[in-house]
């Protein structure tokens, strides 16, 4: 069942579209993120969503009703913004009943379900505290509480870890995605974290220019991206431009890059385009010491020959950056196990990588 759905939604600002004839669903209980940079029409689409803009056409229903004409604090919908937005001079308890009290929640169940809740997101015990005596991490947990206080039909999550530092959003994100689960929310998160949009929905959709450009599982927008901006914008990528020399039955063809390499990529047939840009994951790329010259035993591994330019141990991870010797670099990433990195600046290395792991895209659009 369908908890939410958009229906060619536009939203214009003058000549600008933000929004450009949106449609969506989201079935109950799911996790859905909408991804893109700034300007790409997500939070506008969030916006609307809430009721806080209205479309100029389209429609927007919420379990099959038109809530179009509804005004926020009509639709059953829970908020959690990006600056949390508590009220100063309540407490958390007071904070996390607000929504309940003008929703018409009965006085007697509300003590109980604000205890239950604070129960929930770990915060047991500081109902009497005021927002200014809790951390940022306990302040977006009293937050959470207060968007699914009122057991919403959909929680709407507007780049809900930004305002944390790096180490608190990775443990806090594994508790919301819980959490979430656990009561069952039908959810929607915005967000231009990629790592926040994998990991926290079962589906994300991809947005740009006011337009989705893919909706997928995070697996799917990974590792089968619809065009050369969601290969550019999720993950990191290593790109080479190549002219098709041939193609073979199998799937296989063989390019010539601009850099002088011929590089291999086996693709469905539909995707054999004679210009085309060719996109290698850092951590399919596997690097190799010793003689330039020598080629891989694999007749379907590509290798490409360069100078490590630089080593960076960068916590679970090594980056390795090659300087290709026409132009260009070459990112690799290997798991840093705390052994020595095995490359030093200046050593001459291979990289290989498998005809199956180039993506190939026609050159300036899409798949």
């Amino acid at each position: 069942m369908n908890v939410l759905e958009l229906k060619d939604v536009t939203k214009r600002y003058g000549e600008f579209t933000a929004v450009d004839s949106v449609s969506l669903t989201i079935e109950k209980g799911k996790v859905l993120s909408l991804l893109g940079p700034s300007g790409c029409g997500k939070t506008t689409t969030l916006r609307i969503i809430a009721g806080f803009t209205s479309p100029d056409s389209g429609t927007v229903e919420i379990s099959g009703n038109n809530v179009g004409h509804l005004k926020p604090y009509e639709r059953n919908v829970g908020l959690l913004f990006q600056d949390y937005a508590l009220f100063p001079h309540m407490t958390v308890a007071q904070n996390v009943a607000y929504g309940m009290r003008y929703r018409g929640t009965p006085k007697s169940e509300i003590p109980s379900r604000v205890k239950q809740l604070m129960s929930l997101v770990q915060l047991a015990g500081m109902e009497a505290r005021y927002p200014s005596q809790l951390s940022g991490g306990q302040q977006q947990r009293v937050a959470l509480a207060r968007a699914l206080a009122t057991d919403p039909q959909i929680v709407l999550l507007d780049e809900p870890l930004s305002a944390l530092d790096a180490k608190l959003r990775l443990e806090l994100r594994i508790e919301l995605k819980e959490i979430l689960r656990s009561v069952g929310a039908t959810t929607i998160v915005v967000t231009h974290d990629q790592e926040e949009a994998l990991s926290l929905g079962d589906e994300v959709v991809v947005m740009r220019g006011g337009k989705i450009v893919q909706r997928g599982s995070p697996t799917q927008i990974y590792a089968a991206p619809a065009d050369k901006f969601v290969a550019e914008f999720v993950g990191r990528s290593n790109w080479f431009h190549g002219s098709r020399l041939s193609s073979s039955r199998d799937g296989v063809s063989i390019y010539v890059t601009s850099e002088g390499s011929e590089l291999q990529a086996k693709t469905e047939l539909s995707n054999q385009h004679d210009n085309a840009d060719l996109c290698v994951r850092p951590e399919n790329i596997e690097l190799m010491g010793g003689a330039v010259g020598e080629v891989a035993q694999d007749s379907e591994c590509n290798v490409v020959v360069g100078v490590v330019l630089d080593v960076a141990p960068l916590g679970a991870d090594m980056h390795v950056v090659v300087e290709l010797p026409r132009k260009g670099r070459l990112l690799a990433i290997r798991k840093n196990a705390g052994r020595s990195p095995g490359f030093v600046p200046g050593q001459p290395v291979r990289a290989q990588f498998s005809a199956s792991d180039v993506l190939v895209f026609k050159a300036g659009g899409s798949v």
